[in-house]
């Protein structure tokens, strides 16, 4: 996208918040406030797809590949548990959620450091925007990107035999699960873009987390086969519990260990502590 767009874009925001901007009178008005505001970054956030939406095809790449070949490999060799669920079926979720988990990190601290290098952040703090509307604005816009992978997914899950569970109630949980998880990990990438302030070096530093969370979840084999220092880890790793609602929802006669409930109320906890997080660093960008 280039500069002049951008500074259209970051206007036509600035604008639009500003026609709101009043003290609220009660609890009521300041949720109203908060939620508008974050609508407003977020379809800034998404209207940048029209400008890089081959982004989200290329990143379908990598999710193929696993369920294509690991998932096949391992499908015939049965050297992973997962009781009278096929192999393929028990992995489909756990693709999902990485390929989320991928698309959230990347999309949300490397945009964060290149929008500061293009002046847009700058833009952001003088207006009377409260930061968290900001971080929650580019999280549900990470959350909505993924949203392609969802149907990619399924599809690719749906021709290799998966069975999948079609459910209208069904999918509206997946899709929320999917919106929790890209909006905690995008949120958790916003605040390592607050702190490092160099394009490459967090680079290096998202290709070192996203291995060691997918890893240390349940996404490929079952939490039980683990070590026990592993099976700690992956007990708080928000991964674990996307993956979990995930599998529970997402196949035809899936089952989830802690509940759907309990999953995605620890993601909106995650959730809501890492945005509180981010908004005091958000700041600090520009210093």
């Amino acid at each position: 996208m280039k500069q002049p767009e951008l500074d259209v874009l970051a206007t036509d925001w600035v604008e639009k918040s500003s026609h709101r901007v009043h003290r609220p009178q009660n609890i009521f008005f300041a949720i109203q406030e908060l939620w508008v505001k974050t609508l407003v970054i977020t379809e800034l956030e998404v209207r940048k797809l029209r400008h890089d939406s081959t982004d989200l095809f290329v990143r379908a790449v990598q999710p193929t590949l696993w369920l294509l070949i690991f998932g096949q490999v391992f499908t015939r060799t049965h050297t992973i548990p997962t009781g009278n669920v096929p192999y393929l079926d028990f992995m489909a979720p756990g693709i999902l959620a990485q390929s989320a988990l991928f698309v959230a990190i990347f999309s949300g601290g490397m945009t964060l450091i290149w929008e500061r290098d293009l002046g847009v952040v700058h833009k952001f703090l003088t207006s009377p925007i409260p930061r968290v509307s900001i971080v929650l604005g580019k999280g549900l816009a990470a959350g909505i990107r993924c949203l392609s992978q969802v149907f990619f997914i399924y599809i690719v899950s749906f021709l290799l035999g998966v069975q999948l569970n079609f459910n209208p109630v069904a999918f509206s949980q997946v899709v929320l699960t999917i919106l929790l998880g890209a909006g905690c990990f995008c949120t958790f990438s916003l605040i390592i873009g607050c702190l490092i302030k160099s394009r490459e070096r967090f680079m290096g530093i998202g290709q070192l987390i996203t291995m060691p969370l997918f890893f240390a979840s349940n996404a490929i084999y079952p939490i039980s086969i683990m070590p026990k220092w592993l099976q700690l880890l992956s007990l708080v790793n928000p991964l674990t519990y996307e993956v979990d609602a995930l599998r529970g929802a997402m196949l035809l006669h899936g089952s989830s260990i802690y509940g759907f409930g309990v999953d995605t109320a620890i993601l909106l906890l995650t959730l809501v502590i890492l945005t509180f997080i981010c908004g005091r660093l958000y700041p600090q960008v520009v210093i």
